[in-house]
């Protein structure tokens, strides 16, 4: 397990859709409770390529391999505001992975 490394917290909100009676729905974000996580560094290229184009850099996120991370969730994470975009289940259960977005430009999250 990696436990011993999770040295930071994730803050997470979620979107979540319910029926609105009328044949529609409405979404609405919602706050989950918080998650310990190591968050690694984007590397050198792509921080400088994203500084120059307002690209996207990507961020991988850590956590315990039971914990409850999804595809389009929000997280804040040393207070960068990121988007997850993939999450990766290895064979054996030591860590969950989650590949996220942090966008940097005029484009909000």
């Amino acid at each position: 397990m990696i436990g011993h490394l999770l040295t930071t917290t994730a803050a997470r909100s979620r979107l979540d859709t319910t029926a609105d009676g009328g044949g529609g729905t409405s979404s609405e974000w919602v706050d989950l409770d918080p998650l310990p996580c190591k968050r690694d560094q984007p590397v050198a290229i792509e921080r400088e390529q994203a500084g120059a184009d307002g690209a996207d850099l990507k961020h991988p996120v850590y956590f315990e391999p039971g914990d409850d991370v999804r595809r389009g969730d929000r997280l804040d994470v040393d207070g960068l505001a990121l988007v997850v975009t993939f999450v990766y289940r290895p064979s054996k259960p030591v860590y969950l992975r989650a590949d996220c977005r942090e966008r940097q430009g005029e484009e909000p999250l």
